[in-house]
């Protein structure tokens, strides 16, 4: 059985993304903010590359957590996570 965890601390985001070779990105889109997401790899043509800042401030400023899971069931280092609400809805 796998499990989940769910953080707001900047510090074990970045050590998770970094470690499975992610980047910090968005999906493309006018004005401002944008949807959060994790690239890993080449990028996706409709994410846009950010840095860590840019990333952080709008992760707090909407208010939300990430929700990941270390390792799969087969015990492989697992890329899955999601951005919920801070107030536990996604």
């Amino acid at each position: 059985m796998t499990t989940s965890a769910t953080t707001t601390d900047h510090d074990t985001i970045k050590s998770w993304v970094e470690a499975r070779r992610g980047h910090p990105s968005r999906v493309r889109a006018e004005g401002e903010g944008g949807i959060l997401r994790i690239d890993f790899g080449k990028p996706e043509e409709n994410l846009e590359k950010i840095g860590w800042e840019e990333f952080f401030q709008i992760f707090d400023e909407r208010k939300l957590a990430f929700l990941y899971q270390d390792e799969t069931a087969a015990g492989e280092k697992s890329r899955f996570n999601k951005f919920i609400s801070r107030d536990g809805g996604s």
